[in-house]
């Protein structure tokens, strides 16, 4: 299986622990967000592993030639020059994937106990485009998913913003994405968007007539280390012995 890790943010919601150094190179219990992001990976596994880089780009290499690429699983997609947001770096690294089997794309700065195994046998019985992991939680964007699962339309809460895609079966429930997702690679050759563009653009692009289909996860564990409080939250149930193998 082949997965690509999204780390090239710049971060500037963790700031200042990322003042410094690449999000993905801020610890929890002595690891970095990298780290425990490739032995999850790895864990349900990935044998190849593309990372994206931008913030410090020179000290994600450093770091990665330390590690010696994770005995060679990790390879470099390198948006130095520009940050390329999801469906941006995916595109670019999109020949890592094309004409091979569904691949995992997993966002650097989320820690879960999802099953990504259950996710990707689940993507693979489906025959959909895309399986997104999502879960019932507050926040401002919600991807709204009708009875069947599939995707149907985009919600910003604060500002009563929209966008449809389809009209679903039976009732549409609003879900939070957990930037966790497998991907058909077919799905490669469908963008139209180039550029700086989010996946969120494209699957609603598509939905209108191809499979994009929920993953609910509302059982699992699932931490955005976004933020400095979720990073505090995080290192102390690290310190107490309270969060499992998470970290």
């Amino acid at each position: 299986m082949k997965a690509m890790l999204f780390a090239a943010g710049l971060g500037t919601r963790l700031y200042p622990h990322t003042a410094d150094r690449p999000k993905a190179l801020v610890e929890i219990n002595g690891k970095t967000l990298l780290e425990l992001a490739v032995n999850r990976l790895r864990e349900h596994g990935a044998e190849q592993i593309v990372v994206n880089i931008h913030h410090f780009a020179a000290k994600m290499l450093s770091f990665l030639k330390e590690q010696n690429y994770f005995d060679g699983v990790v390879t470099v997609s390198d948006e130095t020059g520009q940050v390329l947001e999801t469906g941006g770096g995916l595109q670019k690294a999109s020949k890592f994937f094309q004409g091979g089997a569904p691949f995992l794309v997993y966002n650097v700065d989320v820690v879960t106990d999802l099953s990504l195994s259950d996710l990707y046998e689940t993507h693979l019985k489906s025959g959909a485009l895309a399986t997104l992991a999502v879960r019932d939680r507050s926040t401002s964007r919600y991807l709204l998913f009708d009875e069947t699962y599939q995707l149907c339309g985009w919600e910003h809460a604060k500002h009563e913003q929209f966008r449809m895609a389809r009209i679903g079966e039976g009732n549409l429930s609003r879900r939070a994405f957990s930037g966790v997702h497998v991907i058909s690679p077919e799905l490669l050759g469908m963008m139209k968007h180039k550029g700086v563009f989010s996946i969120i653009e494209t699957y609603l692009d598509l939905a209108a007539n191809h499979q994009i289909k929920a993953f609910l996860h509302n059982d699992s564990v699932w931490m955005d280390i976004g933020k400095p409080d979720a990073l505090a939250k995080a290192r102390e149930m690290a310190k107490k012995g309270l969060a499992g193998k998470l970290f």
